[in-house]
């Protein structure tokens, strides 16, 4: 039998909680003053305890620090009639599962214990998993499905040589965190890793940013700088959002990766650079090149090696793996220790669509850990996280439509039952035929 305690000084909220709870089918114990409150839990363990801000002989928030002291599992649900921010605050963070502002709603008394239990419940079932000891490697890409295995053999082939690599994916899919690792493992990772961002930069300060600039070339250049190039010397310079370079700036920049050579602005000597360039988009640089909106001789120079970089949701099998590792780097740099997830999360994440990729999944986890009431990520919490964040609106309808679903769905089985046509139709309940058709009217392929 799950055991309440109450720490009230009014009678009437004691009787009237005791009743209520009681008839649930709940242990309840009450007490209208601190000193019996502290000896009841002490003497009883309860699983939560209901506690009043102002009682008289103690401050709530001085009877919380105290209970928390004692590590016991047991949850405080903090209730008041003063709604002031301070003290909501100070509760919260010293560990309060909730906060409930009086005249009490008993509906949302409930549902915060029923929550509150479910919460103990999880912890004590789920194994926790190992906490760290080091942090993790900033610098390593997660992954062992097919398509991300394709990437490391390409980074492979290019740690022996210098050749300019063009890595293309949407936003969100790790295009830096590659480029990075294709720098440290170079055979000039010593030297400097420099970014650029393209589109970060006013166009009239692009030139200068890029090249630099002699002291007095134009007004305000009180003093000679050098530009991202010079900066990367014999290392790497990464160039983001390579498809926002203003058509002048790649028609320089042309010139540069031609012959390795650049001036800066207002200066009278060229200088050479044998650094790599690295540069990422996430927009169709063909299209862009059909258009008119980006030079097909620089296009073909920076694609010397392509790496395209697939959406999550089409390597859905790695989030296990990714889930893992941002959570070990998340509690490293928060100082907290949650690690473990209720059965669920994982499933509940591999079906979300994930238009934000792989920085998605780290800002979702991010949050669940923020706001975890236990040491467990529950699957409401995640549920709540994704629904708050991808409300249905009528731009994003089209992703919720029933021919998109099945397609997804299809694809998903597909691939977990390794392309098995016989085995697959079976699990999704139709024909062999009515699954070949539906291959074909979707135009389903396997994950590369």
């Amino acid at each position: 039998m799950d055991k309440i305690l109450i720490i009230d000084d009014k009678h009437a909220i004691l009787e009237s909680l005791d009743m209520f709870f009681a008839e649930k089918g709940y242990q309840v114990y009450k007490a209208d003053t601190g000193a019996t409150g502290m000896a009841l839990f002490n003497r009883h363990e309860p699983d939560v305890v209901i506690l009043d801000i102002r009682l008289p002989d103690t401050h709530g928030i001085a009877l919380l620090e105290q209970i928390q002291a004692l590590e016991k599992p047991a949850k405080v649900i903090m209730i008041t009639a003063f709604q002031d921010m301070e003290t909501t605050i100070a509760a919260m963070k010293l560990g309060a599962y909730d906060y409930i502002h009086k005249p009490l709603d008993v509906d949302k008394v409930e549902q915060a214990v029923e929550r509150a239990l479910y919460t103990l419940k999880i912890d004590r079932e789920t194994p926790l998993a190992a906490e760290i000891t080091q942090p993790p490697n900033p610098e390593v890409i997660i992954g062992k499905s097919d398509q991300m295995r394709n990437i490391f053999k390409t980074i492979g082939l290019l740690s022996q040589n210098r050749a300019p690599v063009l890595i293309q994916g949407e936003t969100g899919t790790g295009k830096e965190l590659i480029a990075r690792v294709i720098h440290r493992n170079s055979l000039f990772a010593m030297e400097p890793f420099v970014t650029f961002d393209c589109s970060a930069v006013v166009e009239t300060l692009l030139e200068s940013e890029l090249f630099g600039h002699e002291k007095g070339a134009f007004t305000g250049a009180i003093q000679s700088k050098a530009g991202k190039i010079e900066l990367a010397g014999n290392g790497t310079l990464f160039l983001d959002e390579i498809g926002e370079l203003p058509l002048t700036m790649q028609r320089k920049f042309l010139g540069f990766l031609q012959r390795n050579e650049y001036d800066r602005v207002g200066g009278k000597h060229p200088l050479t650079s044998r650094c790599r360039i690295i540069a990422a988009t996430n927009r169709n640089l063909t299209e862009m090149v059909n258009s008119g909106l980006f030079r097909q001789d620089l296009f073909f120079r920076l694609k010397v090696v392509m790496i395209h970089v697939p959406l999550l949701v089409d390597r859905w099998t790695d989030i296990p793996d990714l889930v893992n590792h941002f959570l070990q780097k998340i509690n490293w740099e928060l100082g907290t220790d949650i690690f473990s997830l209720e059965k669920g999360v994982i499933d509940r994440l591999i079906a979300h669509t994930w238009p934000g990729n792989v920085r998605e999944l780290e800002n979702v986890l991010v949050e669940a850990v923020v706001r975890a009431r236990g040491k467990v990520i529950l699957v409401d919490e995640i549920e709540n996280i994704l629904s708050s964040n991808h409300p249905i609106t009528t731009t994003r309808l089209k992703t919720y439509s029933l021919p998109h679903m099945e397609k997804k769905h299809i694809r998903m089985t597909l691939d977990r039952l390794n392309w098995n046509r016989s085995e697959s139709a079976r699990v999704l309940g139709i024909s062999l035929p009515t699954l070949r058709n539906k291959i074909r009217k979707y135009g389903i392929v396997p994950s590369e």
